[in-house]
């Protein structure tokens, strides 16, 4: 019997694994035995001081981690990310901390591919052109070699590109790695301009968009189409909506 697909799954900003996992609970049901979803906690705890007033109800609602307390001691609901920003969005503190702490979960298991949400979907795309340039961050190497071999494929969901001159030298002009994008047509947290950025990186991309906000879509055609790509990222899987008539493209 073949191994499951492995699947390296990174929460979004504000969430954490145990969060991202509850909210991503239909789709995990609906994976079957063939995937397995592996979860893990972004290691830069958000304290109330990080989040510069945004700590209230509402505005975890918007981030997709209404669950998140960031004064309970609860480890299941401290809110979690990948790095900080400041309020320009031109720097990201702490992506070393965090490119270090994928780099040994790497090292220590083999995943098929990645797959992100929000700041979460920009550390997936930036990890996987990492792995493919895994010398531009020395780093990063283990015995001056890449930790894991290139994913076979990345899914970056309301994904854009990581701030800062570290992201700009790991992306370099692309990178290639088959990356799945999706957006939402009312995402008001991150909207088309600043996914732009990492979708014009994205040598072998394919787009589709839902007509919801700042989530992962979970409607059962959704479902359908997300575990169809996680088994088969390079076969011809119809578009989970009909209008969406992006296919598979490369900038070759």
């Amino acid at each position: 019997m073949a191994a499951p697909t492995k699947v390296l799954m990174l929460h979004g900003h504000s969430q954490n694994a145990n969060i991202f996992s509850k909210r991503l609970g239909a789709l995990r049901k609906s994976m079957g035995k063939g995937i397995e979803m592996v979860f893990v906690d972004g290691p830069i705890v958000l304290l109330p001081v990080d989040l510069n007033g945004t700590s209230s109800a509402a505005s975890f609602t918007a981030l997709g981690a209404s669950e998140a307390n960031a004064t309970s001691s609860d480890p299941s609901t401290t809110p979690r990310a990948w790095w900080k920003t400041n309020p320009e969005k031109t720097i990201a503190h702490g992506l070393e901390e965090s490119i270090l702490f994928l780099r040994d979960i790497l090292q220590r298991d083999r995943y098929d591919g990645v797959f992100g949400f929000s700041q979460g979907a920009a550390m997936a795309a930036l990890l996987a052109a990492l792995l493919e340039r895994p010398h531009s961050y020395p780093p990063f190497l283990v015995d001056g070699e890449a930790p894991h071999p290139p994913f076979k494929f990345c899914v970056a969901v309301s994904g854009f590109k990581a701030s800062g001159s570290l992201s700009a030298e790991i992306f370099g002009t692309s990178y290639s790695t088959p990356t799945l994008h999706v957006l939402g047509r009312n995402d008001v947290i991150v909207i088309e301009e600043r996914s732009k950025g990492l979708l014009d990186l994205s040598q072998n991309k394919r787009l589709e968009e839902h007509d919801g906000g700042h989530f992962v879509p979970l409607k059962a055609n959704w479902r359908e189409f997300l575990r169809n790509y996680l088994t088969n990222p390079l076969g011809v899987i119809p578009s989970p909506e009909p209008r969406n008539i992006i296919q598979p493209t490369s900038d070759d």
